[in-house]
């Protein structure tokens, strides 16, 4: 149901003024459901009513009529407010936050029927949360925008920039893109709202693409967006007469960090976030992972959706929200600085010799609060008690990490000795005032009260004993009253409504107000089975005690001022304190994960190295130790350079499907990741260079919503492949062209290895089935086959999982599909298939199935008969295929066929 405008049937009868008002604030916010302060609950009318009650599954009322029509209404505690606003914002809805912003007292003063002064304080979207409620503690809240200058690139093509803003954090980043990268940058910074001009939905290639992108997308008009103004812009946010002190920024990159900025000031109405100045990313800075990549490799979540089984949560160690933020951060967008990965790396063999101490530091974050965070909250007027106190935790923290680092005297490694000044230089005086000044035990909301420790302000004591002594003589009148009525059970009580009153049970009220007492207990109300009374006495007193505690929640309110103005003064310090303890957080952590898991140091340089030394997959090897299986399986991969000068290798890896070809591809792209982050691998050693992208197709499946097939999909993603690495890229891909007819297939596989070998020149790894392909090592230098290990027992396959040089001869896929269980029948006519196959032309197999085959209906399951002596093992025994040219390999096995057909 819409809310009705009256202005276009003036026969209708007005809407009361309070029903004015909300259709007026709400006609400003037509795109967000409005939260409509009345007393202690946020009240929804008309169509946000029935929207917001489906939502939330909470029951839809009505509140009396409008132009003739029931209106619709559901309603929110207050104090429950922040739950519900969880629920709608994860289905996408905004939030217009309308408060009271004036006492109800004076909007008497101006008439019985004024209404209560109300103002939206803030929209509540996706990418603008502060409350920890609303929060992933781990996960940084980004809100991104992206701007376009058409035709800026060197090519004459469209150049894109992305601004990214963390407003619980102050983070505020930004980099310039392209049409090709632009997805592998979204994907990187992982936005819960993404800001985007309204004129990307008139482009037919941007519009497809916003629309498809797995976030909240928030179309703005272009002037947001608007170049020629947008460095003064940001200017004037930062209070600065220049953008030179900030850095050296493109206009497009101007404009879109001015969009981000704009957004936050009017989804934040009055207040402003205490934002770090704009970091640019410089272009290659960081590896470009784009987003099927992160997917398939499930760096940060599944392929569910879930953080467990990811390669964050199998690495994640670390005890505070800010370490957790920022190995994500790290974790999506890995360096490709060798000597910043060294740097972090040097911190991480400190943290390593610290032994026990490290075990210190640990307990000492464990006990710090998330200071970032607390001091956004603080900043915007939404922070209480319990932020100032968390500002005092972090510093005490800092102080214990200073002391226990500083034991090393200057030698500490550039990283951690950087940390270490940050926190050295923290003001450690506001912490011992936040202590002195802060109670034990907090309420949530400054409002409550009850939060400056007693002894910290004299005026505070003398009040608050005023206060708590008063609620002493209200005993003592209670006592007084009951002796001289004569009345045991007689009672002062309080309420809201009345303040302050006596109570009696309604036999001895009637006595109350007889002329024993005349004039003495003024009647005031009748209760079923009870009186309640009044005297002058009660009256003063409830007055003063009145006074007493509006007095003492006045003198602290104007304490935590004070207070906040002292944190708000040193903002920018306590931003580097917090970026401080997050870098020793994270670096301890993965310390731990080295020490615990047995992981090593990687050499990363600028060369095109890819050798690795007994690898292993971090996940998977967590969980075969958590559910008590074997152990991991460790596999080597080296695709350096054979010769100076010259790319990396492809592997062109064969073998049967559950033999651990997959575990293998993602192990090798996960340790280069692990590697550019700055962390130990799981590995015996590890030399890389550089990978500056990393492209990853492993496994696929149908996209409904956007009508692709799996093998669509497929070649969506081997197109951005092929058309986007580099020699310095690492490529994993498995089982290209499966999706579709065999000789289709095998020529699609075919033509992708050539390009990747003559065209991209990547290092690369290329799972398949089709055992045609392995021919390919004979004429490209740079290709070498590989397999997986098995062996067969009894008719079954036993996977070894072990990575060697050559080629699978076959695939076993019988035995796998009979592991997994196909009916005895199936797997004996899946044999007897195959046999057929092998034995005449592969060209035209479905003729020579009808020709030779019966139907499987007439097959029956044949028991196979005991062969006292196979004639082929003598033969078999004698061959060699690691040493056999193809052209050796043919005439053997026409021998072996010879040797058959004479048995039989």
């Amino acid at each position: 149901m819409l809310a009705p405008d009256p202005a276009t049937d003036t026969a209708l009868p007005r809407p009361t003024p309070m029903m004015e008002q909300f259709l007026e604030i709400k006609s400003a916010n037509p795109d967000s459901l409005l939260f409509y302060r009345m007393g202690d609950f946020y009240e929804l009318f008309f169509a946000d009513a029935e929207v917001a009650s489906r939502a939330l599954g909470i029951t839809l009322t009505k509140r009396g009529k409008h132009l003739g029509e029931d209106i619709p209404m559901c309603g929110v505690p207050v104090h429950a407010a922040n739950d519900y606003l969880q629920k709608l914002i994860a289905l996408g809805h905004r939030v217009a936050v309308c408060e009271q912003t004036e006492d109800p007292a004076e909007a008497k003063k101006r008439g019985g029927k004024s209404v209560v002064r109300r103002a939206v304080v803030r929209l509540v979207t996706p990418g603008t949360l502060t409350e920890d409620t609303l929060l992933d503690a781990g996960r940084n809240n980004y809100l991104a925008a992206i701007a376009r200058q058409r035709g800026a690139g060197e090519d004459g093509q469209d150049r894109f920039a992305i601004a990214w803003i963390d407003i619980s954090t102050g983070d505020f980043r930004l980099a310039e893109s392209d049409g090709l990268r632009l997805s592998a940058d979204v994907a990187r910074v992982d936005p819960r709202e993404l800001l985007v001009p309204d004129s990307f939905f008139a482009d037919e290639v941007l519009g497809t693409f916003v629309r498809e992108l797995p976030v909240s997308v928030t179309p703005l008009p272009g002037a947001f967006f608007d170049g020629a103004t947008a460095a003064s812009r940001l200017a004037a946010y930062f209070g600065v007469g220049t953008l030179d002190g900030l850095g050296s920024f493109s206009r497009v990159e101007l404009s879109a960090a001015a969009a981000a900025l704009a957004y936050v000031e009017k989804t934040q109405i009055s207040e402003r976030p205490p934002l770090a100045r704009p970091i640019r990313e410089s272009d290659g800075a960081v590896m470009l992972i784009d987003a099927a990549t992160r997917a398939n490799l499930e760096l940060v979540r599944t392929l569910s959706g879930e953080r467990r089984g990811s390669l964050l949560a199998a690495i994640d160690r670390t005890v505070t929200g800010a370490g957790s933020r920022l190995l994500a951060e790290r974790l999506a967008s890995p360096s490709t600085d060798p000597d910043l990965i060294g740097r972090r790396l040097d911190a991480l063999d400190h943290m390593l010799r610290l032994g026990r101490r490290r075990m210190v530091l640990r307990e000492a974050l464990g006990a710090s609060p998330d200071l970032a965070r607390a001091l956004s909250r603080l900043s915007l007027n939404r922070g209480g008690p319990r932020d100032l106190a968390g500002i005092r935790f972090a510093l005490d923290a800092a102080a214990r990490l200073a002391t226990v680092l500083g034991e090393d005297g200057a030698d500490l490694p550039e990283e951690i000795a950087a940390a270490r000044t940050s926190l050295v230089e923290a003001p450690h005086d506001l912490a011992a005032e936040l202590a002195i000044a802060l109670a034990d035990e907090l309420p949530l909301l400054r409002r409550d009260g009850g939060f400056v420790r007693a002894g910290y302000d004299a005026d505070l004591d003398t009040t608050r004993a005023l206060r708590d002594e008063s609620r002493q003589v209200i005993a003592g009148l209670q006592a007084t009253y009951a002796a001289e009525t004569d009345i045991k059970a007689l009672k002062i009580k309080h309420n809201n409504v009345l303040g302050y009153f006596i109570e009696v049970p309604q036999q001895h009220g009637e006595r109350l107000l007889g002329a024993e007492f005349a004039g003495r207990y003024i009647h005031r109300q009748t209760m079923a089975g009870a009186m309640r009374f009044i005297t002058t006495e009660l009256a003063d007193l409830e007055a003063k005690i009145a006074s007493a505690g509006d007095r003492a929640l006045a003198i602290e309110q104007a304490i935590f001022d004070t207070l906040l103005a002292r944190v708000i003064a040193v903002a920018e310090t306590l931003r580097m304190v917090a970026a401080a303890l997050a870098v020793i957080d994270v670096t301890a952590a993965l310390a731990t994960l080295a020490e615990t898991d047995n992981y090593a140091r990687p050499v990363v340089d600028n060369s095109l190295a890819f050798d690795i030394r007994g690898g292993r997959h971090p996940v998977v090897e967590q969980a075969l130790k958590r559910d008590g299986g074997a152990a991991f399986v460790a596999n080597g991969c080296d695709l350096g350079a054979r010769k100076d000068g010259k790319p990396g290798l492809i592997w062109l890896i064969t073998g049967p499907n559950m033999a651990g070809k997959s575990t293998f591809l993602r192990q090798n792209g996960l340790i280069a990741i692990l590697a550019q982050i700055g962390s130990y691998v799981p590995a015996e050693s590890a030399h890389l260079g550089i990978v500056d992208r990393l492209f990853s197709r492993v496994g696929a499946a149908d996209d409904l919503a956007r009508g692709r097939s799996t093998f669509m999909v497929e070649m969506v993603e081997t197109a951005a492949i092929l058309n986007q690495a580099t020699e310095r890229s690492l490529v994993i891909l498995d089982e290209i062209g499966r999706g579709t007819a065999t000789f289709d297939g095998l020529s699609i596989a075919w033509a992708a290895i050539e390009h990747l070998h003559e065209v991209n020149c990547s290092r690369g790894l290329f799972a398949t089935h089709y055992h045609e392909l392995t021919a390919l090592s004979q004429r490209l230098d740079r290709l070498e086959n590989a397999t997986v290990r098995v062996k067969e027992w009894n008719g079954d396959v036993v996977f070894l999982h072990e990575i060697v040089a050559g080629a699978a001869d076959r695939s076993y896929g019988i035995q796998v599909a009979k592991l997994a269980g196909l009916p005895a029948s199936v797997v004996a006519r899946a044999r007897d298939v195959l046999s057929h196959l092998e034995e005449t032309d592969r060209k035209s197999p479905a003729a020579t199935l009808i020709d030779d085959l019966p139907l499987f209906a007439a097959l029956a399951v044949k028991p196979q008969p005991v062969v006292a002596e196979d004639p082929l093992g003598p033969a078999l025994d004698g061959l060699a295929p690691d040493e056999m040219t193809p052209r050796q390999a043919l005439e053997a096995l026409y021998g072996l066929k010879a040797i058959r057909a004479g048995s039989a």
